[in-house]
């Protein structure tokens, strides 16, 4: 289960198995989300520190995507 993975095998697992959704910025962190086995995983990165960290599979997938609607360009993403 990947929240029971340590945080360098967590890492690993994103970079080769997630899908990145969206970023945005939070104070002075970046927070990215991924997709990984039809699941949401947030990474926060920080100067010092990165937290990783997932959310419950009955989580509601507007709730999750709201804090990213204002970063992303529809025109882009339906190609016009």
């Amino acid at each position: 289960m990947f929240e029971r993975l340590p945080l360098r095998s967590q890492a690993e697992t994103l970079a080769k198995e997630g899908t990145i959704l969206a970023q945005r910025q939070f104070n002075s962190w970046t927070v990215t989300l991924y997709t990984l086995n039809n699941k949401f995983v947030e990474v926060w990165t920080g100067e010092e520190a990165q937290v990783i960290s997932t959310f419950k599979s009955l989580a509601n997938p507007m709730t999750v995507l709201e804090p990213y609607l204002d970063g992303v360009n529809v025109e882009e993403v339906l190609g016009l």
